[in-house]
């Protein structure tokens, strides 16, 4: 069943007036198990919409709507199916003692993947919830596969339905359904000939394998060389240009580049961050795949619309990683603005020198960090290192931040010159 959380003004549930915390228990006689089935569900014109209501009485409703036209129930989000794989590199794993609850969940929900791009491996699939896959046509899908080589993938994720990927893949391609797919990138685990019997397996399941990513494994104080270890240079240089080979046989043959490798992999390898034109129409910026060059090139073309700013001190706050390519992007914005303009890497105490991500920046870190680099008029932090709670992975709250760095205003973003003008 699901649970009725709101009621959009002005719709059919509104006339009908429905409760909230009621429950949608079948339309046309089905059993509605999530939002997933509902939305499928609603989309009939005619529906019985079988309602048990908050003191438990059932009710039946009839109703005729156009195709399209949506009821305006707004269902409670869904317990979440979490991940039962030992993968060799999780990211659970690397987690310090006492962190917040959600960051312990791993999730491995095809639902989720459908809704908003979370990656599945599938493992946790019956033959029921396969079909049901096929049946409701959730498309496109975001599946990590890591290898195809069935004892390969077997040992990466540490059970042992992970070899069946590939047939997998094939009936959800057969049945028409479209796949991103992702390879986190482990020395000595998945690399070298074994990514490029994935990569050829993947490509080798036709146009409906829409894109492969490549990313490098991500590992904390807590789990290195426990036992994957980081990529060296020349590993991520090689794995670069074993996805360049394939992008240049898919743009011949499909007009795509299909494979990406993610930005984390330049910078292992010292390479400059690709342009624009080879990340396509940007399907996989929030895997980590064209995203530092969203950002210098909407840095590039906005800062002319800048207002002046002439001698405020501002401190723009990222992790290690990030810090200089920030220092290149803003120099043109300070010349423009005026601005004293400081670039301020943070390194990650709660996760460990290796984390050098922003969104994983605690707040304490950052509070710390600014409070050392001096005094400024303006202090810029990245939004993704908060939650929708307005808290840091460390459980630090934004507004303690903000008082810890006053006078200083503080702003949070993801876009720099549109934050930068909010200073």
């Amino acid at each position: 069943m699901v649970r009725i959380a709101e009621i959009t003004p002005g719709t059919i549930a509104d006339e009908l007036e429905l409760e909230i915390g009621s429950r949608v228990v079948r339309i046309n006689g089905t059993a509605v198990r999530d939002t997933i089935d509902y939305r499928f569900l609603e989309a009939d014109g005619f529906l019985e919409l079988e309602v048990a209501t908050p003191c438990g009485e059932r009710v039946l409703y009839e109703i005729e709507k156009d195709d399209a036209e949506p009821l305006g129930i707004i269902p409670a989000p869904d317990s979440v199916r979490q991940c039962a794989n030992k993968c060799v590199f999780c990211f659970v794993d690397g987690n310090p003692d006492g962190a917040r609850r959600s960051l312990h969940l791993k999730d491995d929900d095809f639902r989720l993947s459908f809704t908003y791009g979370s990656y599945v491996t599938l493992t946790n699939l019956g033959p029921k919830g396969f079909a049901r896959l096929i049946e409701q046509r959730l498309s496109p899908l975001y599946v990590s596969v890591h290898a195809t080589e069935p004892d390969v993938r077997e040992r990466l994720l540490g059970v042992p339905r992970g070899g069946e990927i590939v047939e997998q893949l094939a009936a959800l391609t057969q049945a028409g359904i479209e796949v991103h797919t992702q390879v986190v990138l482990c020395p000595g685990w998945n690399d070298g000939a074994h990514l490029q019997r994935t990569i050829d397996d993947l490509y080798g399941l036709g146009e409906r394998v829409l894109s492969l990513s490549v990313v490098p494994v991500g590992l904390t104080k807590y789990n290195l060389n426990r036992p994957v270890r980081l990529l060296t240079a020349d590993e991520a240089a090689r794995a670069i240009d074993q996805v360049d080979a394939i992008r240049a046989r898919s743009t011949q043959e499909r007009g795509t580049g299909w494979g990406y490798v993610g930005d984390e992999m330049f910078f292992i390898a010292g390479r400059d961050i690709p342009p624009a034109s080879y990340y396509d129409d940007w399907p996989l910026t929030e895997n980590g795949v064209g995203a530092v060059r969203s950002l210098i090139d909407a840095a590039a073309e906005r800062t002319s619309a800048l207002d002046p700013m002439p001698g405020r001190r501002i401190a723009i706050v990222t992790g290690t990683r990030m810090a200089p390519v920030l220092e290149t992007i803003l120099a043109p914005v300070a010349a423009h603005t005026g601005a004293l303009i400081q670039v301020i890497g943070v390194e990650n105490r709660m996760f460990g020198p290796t984390t050098t991500t922003a969104g994983l920046l605690p707040g304490a870190d950052i509070r710390d960090a600014v409070r050392a680099a001096g005094e400024f008029d303006g202090v810029l932090l990245p939004a993704e290192a908060l939650n929708d709670d307005l808290v840091f992975v460390d459980d630090v709250a934004w507004d303690d931040v903000v008082s810890a760095l006053s006078p200083a205003r503080i702003v949070a973003g993801h876009e720099l010159t549109e934050t930068l003008s909010r200073l």
